[in-house]
């Protein structure tokens, strides 16, 4: 049975007298190097020389190289890009690791797909937070919390889950809750959402887009009614509190009758095989792969990708739809 934890399932006293090491100091170390802060967690920072370190600095922190808070630490959060974060820490972490070090990961990434190795005599975790850096910060603040995976893949102490639990409760995030899944299962399911349902949607949206267009629609309206309106989010978030039924339920007759009428026109065995085909690919390792030598040759597809994508009349007209209508 998959557990699922809250504030009542952690102890903060777990963390007394432990310094915390936030690697990175970016979109997800900032935000969760001030919330352990603000809860009482003495943290320090270990970053590279670059515009990081002072932005660290100006916000109160004494940012120093990766490698020399090592030692100061009982935890190190590694809270770099995926395919930054062996190199890192191969050069500054792995030589300084001691036992009854913690490594906490913000996705199962490396662990999952072999790029990084920890040594036996250390407590490796996770803490995957479900939301973008921003909301991580802002969540915490307001008191709602943000959802989380967390997950323990390796327990050299036997203190490990007690600590990660303690983690995440100073991080926020087991005001909303946090959701026990191994690192493979949290890599996988990362990927799975990012190659699978995101390109769809974004399909479907554009595909959807360029019909009303052609049809004769003006694309401020097309725009605006497809998701512009904030509408579709709406939805969204009503699904992630409801779920999709009831918030389907939540529309007209006629929009109900529409939608499940509808709903099997879509029923494409295609779709089903191309996400198992793209899920193969995810737990197989091919993806893993094909990224890191992208990565090592400096991202050529991605660029690519990229300038194809932005050389779309679409998005002109959707940022002339949005320019309009923050300007009513």
């Amino acid at each position: 049975m998959t557990m699922i934890y809250n504030e009542d399932d952690a102890s903060l006293n777990v963390l007394s007298g432990k310094t915390i090491g936030i690697i990175g100091y970016g979109n997800l170390g900032r935000p969760i190097a001030h919330n352990l802060r603000d809860t009482g967690v003495k943290v320090l920072i270990g970053v590279r020389e670059d515009e990081s370190r002072v932005l660290a600095r100006n916000d109160g922190f004494d940012p120093q190289d990766i490698s020399a808070i090592i030692n100061k630490c009982h935890v190190l959060m590694l809270l770099l890009p995926d395919e930054v974060l062996p190199e890192v820490y191969i050069e500054d972490v792995s030589p300084s690791l001691q036992k009854g070090h913690l490594l906490v990961f913000a996705s199962g990434y490396n662990i999952a797909f072999g790029f990084i190795e920890p040594p036996p005599f250390v407590d490796v975790g996770m803490i995957a937070p479900r939301t973008i850096g921003a909301a991580v910060r802002s969540r915490y603040r307001d008191g709602r919390g943000f959802y989380s995976f967390v997950g323990v893949g390796q327990d050299a102490t036997g203190t490990a889950w007690d600590a990660i639990l303690a983690l995440t409760k100073a991080m926020g995030s087991l005001r909303a809750g946090a959701v026990e899944v191994t690192m493979e299962q949290e890599a996988q399911l990362d990927l799975f959402v990012q190659q699978a349902i995101l390109p769809a949607f974004h399909h479907i949206m554009t595909t959807a887009a360029n019909v009303l267009l052609e049809m004769g629609y003006p694309p401020e309206a097309a725009m605006m009614d497809l998701y512009i309106s904030g509408e579709f989010t709406d939805y969204l978030s009503r699904a992630s509190r409801q779920g999709l039924f009831q918030s389907l339920k939540l529309s007209s007759l006629t929009g109900q009758y529409g939608i499940f009428s509808r709903l099997d026109r879509f029923n494409d065995l295609k779709l089903e095989r191309l996400m198992e085909v793209t899920l193969d690919e995810i737990r197989n390792g091919d993806f893993a792969k094909e990224w890191a030598r992208e990565y090592e040759d400096g991202y050529p597809r991605l660029s690519n990708l990229i300038k194809a994508q932005e050389r779309l009349e679409l998005w002109e007209l959707e940022q002339q739809t949005i320019d309009m209508l923050r300007g009513l």
